[in-house]
């Protein structure tokens, strides 16, 4: 079974010709990621992608992690693997240098996490909550918990968390129950049981630093009533070193579809007189303080589909290439040729291919953008930047994570009956995809935010702007004297006015009745998710057109580039009106129907 390739040419292309890496490289604090440097680390990222995680990747999902009298054991190798993280620095990569971090720009961060998720999801997890942690100090954590905390996070010597959910509440964080007692000396004391904790227990780091969600005594009901606090499995001395264990057990680990690898925990908190926390910020503020984890997590769970979908599609193709079945249609010969020749196989592994290469081109455009609107000297290009940002991130976490799952099916059923087996380790693709729609918030609930949050409290400005933008690449196709990019950008004007209807209907609807817009919520985000990914892939075309034109050489590489967005403009932009007519016109069949006749 061939391991885990990091696809290097593709990211090659995508940070110099689509998401220019010249231009974040000037930002400020950026000045080090030149493009040589850029790609002798994305170089080494995948040797250590392909040689060290992905071989652990089935030892992962076989052996799973092992709970027994509240310890957790990881798999065998993973603690060796994070030891081996952490030395080469891979945690520090996109931490501030003021921690021990090395600064580099979130764009190229966000190809080397492509790469850790595509070799070994479940892996990959552990540091991608490390990080979150680290931002969520690192913005409204106090001094004194910044220089207790970060260093050891950014090293990796110490790994974070998010706890948040509670068996009765589920998603519904207003009906948190968890509870933080002041002491009068600075810190609180904590009771509570929290589920679906991923890696709140296990044998990699010397400390787990919860970041936990609870309510102060008098604090009002629903969610401006949470506050957050630093909870850690071990109470750090003054000084450094660690003291004793705080009161904070694991109580189990979840049995799971899919990242067996992954050690999901429920955690009791003050089974034996409170574990001890300190405050984030201020009081009550503490779901405000979350999104701040929930944003960049969800961010990195779309690149868990992305990095997911790579490698089912690499999987797929392997044996398309080396199975043989059949003789090949309109062909004389009688001889069995390889399934790659088939339509229908060509079909599925286009369109994983497809979808895949237009997901990373955005996820990098999103990347590049917060890039921008962190750094950028003028307040008026910030603010640009973070709208696009925040209009984009539960498209990037929504669309990406359900195509996820939909190329790691395609993968199976390329494969076959060998799909069904777990010898093949197409499988494992699928199960462990399937989390990732539902994984720090489900699709339904990137839905709402998008329709609500994003487009309808801004009467639909955010998407406007990106619409404008797309317009002006579909421009672009039209001024070309191309067949095949005439018809790219066909498909690319009835993906936009699709959107720019769906848009209106939602900005129309949403106050006065927002259940109709609701029901067509998945839906909208699906378009706006394949509408973008049509511009994506209409400016790789572009770019690969100038290209051929030039005899800049590759031009096999070049001509693959535009017939993949051939293909993805006639069978995946091509669905965009379908998908407009159901959020227009799609509320009435659910909203009719009554409980009873469900």
């Amino acid at each position: 079974m061939k391991e885990y390739t990091a696809p290097l040419r593709d990211m090659h292309f995508v940070l110099r010709e689509l998401t220019p890496l010249e231009e974040v490289a000037r930002l400020p604090g950026c000045e080090d990621a030149t493009r040589e440097v850029t790609e002798a680390i994305l170089t080494e990222a995948g040797k250590f992608a392909s040689g060290v995680l992905s071989p652990l990747n089935r030892v992962g999902d076989r052996e799973g992690a092992r709970w027994r009298d509240g310890e957790v054991t990881t798999a065998p190798g993973w603690r060796d693997a994070y030891r081996q993280f952490v030395e080469a620095g891979w945690n520090a990569l996109s931490c501030d240098p003021e921690h021990g971090g090395q600064g580099l720009p979130r764009l190229v961060s966000a190809l080397v996490d492509e790469m850790w998720n595509g070799a070994n999801v479940a892996f990959a997890l552990c540091p991608m909550l490390t990080r979150g942690a680290i931002e969520a100090i690192e913005l409204r954590g106090s001094e004194a918990l910044r220089r207790t905390y970060l260093p050891k996070l950014v090293s990796g010597e110490w790994t974070g968390t998010m706890v948040l959910t509670e068996p009765q509440a589920g998603s519904d964080l207003a009906s948190v129950r968890t509870r933080a007692v002041p002491q009068g000396d600075g810190t609180y004391k904590l009771e509570g049981q929290k589920i679906f904790i991923t890696y709140g227990e296990h044998d990699l780091a010397e400390n787990i630093v919860h970041l936990v969600l609870a309510r102060t005594p008098d604090a009002p009901e629903g969610v401006k009533g949470i506050s957050l606090f630093v909870v850690p499995k071990f109470l750090p001395k003054e000084g450094g070193g660690l003291g004793a264990r705080n009161d904070v057990r694991c109580v189990s680990i979840e049995h799971k579809l899919g990242i067996h690898g992954s050690p999901t925990a429920v955690l009791a908190f003050g089974d034996q007189g409170g574990a001890v926390g300190w405050l984030v910020g201020e009081e009550h503020r503490g779901l405000e303080y979350m999104f701040i984890m929930m944003n960049a997590a969800r961010f990195a769970v779309g690149l868990e589909g992305i990095g997911i979908s790579e490698r089912a599609y690499q999987r797929a193709l392997d044996y398309a290439r080396e199975r043989l079945q059949g003789t090949e249609l309109g062909a004389r010969s009688r001889e069995r040729v390889a399934i790659v020749r088939h339509p229908d196989v060509r079909r599925m592994l286009m369109l994983m291919k497809s979808r895949t290469e237009a997901m990373r081109a955005l996820a990098c455009a999103v990347a590049a953008a917060t890039d921008t609107a962190r750094r950028h000297p003028d307040a008026a290009r910030r603010q640009e930047r973070q709208a696009f940002v925040d209009l984009m991130i539960p498209v990037v976490k929504g669309w990406a994570t359900e195509m996820a799952v939909e190329n790691a099916s395609l993968g199976v059923q390329i494969h076959g009956g060998m799909g069904y087996v777990e010898e093949t380790g197409a499988a494992q693709h699928l199960r462990d995809a399937r989390i990732t729609p539902i994984y720090e918030g489900t699709t339904g609930i990137q839905a709402a935010d998008l329709i609500g949050r994003k487009i309808a409290r801004d009467r639909g400005a955010a998407a406007a702007a990106l619409i404008r933008e797309v317009r002006e690449v579909e421009g672009q196709l039209g001024r070309r004297d191309s067949a095949l990019l005439a018809a790219i950008g066909a498909r690319l004007h009835e993906g936009l006015a699709a959107l720019e209807r769906a848009t209106e209907f939602v900005v129309g609807t949403y106050g006065p009745d927002v259940r109709r817009p609701s029901v067509g919520a998945v839906p909208f985000l699906d378009l706006l998710g394949t509408v973008a990914g049509g511009w994506q892939m209409a400016r790789a075309a572009l770019v690969a057109h100038q290209r051929l034109g030039e005899g800049a050489g590759e031009a096999g590489f070049y001509r693959a580039k535009l017939a993949t967005a051939r293909f993805y403009a006639d069978h995946v932009l091509a669905r965009a009106p379908g998908l407009a007519l159901t959020v227009v016109e799609g509320a009435e069949g659910a909203l009719a129907i009554e409980d009873d006749q469900l």
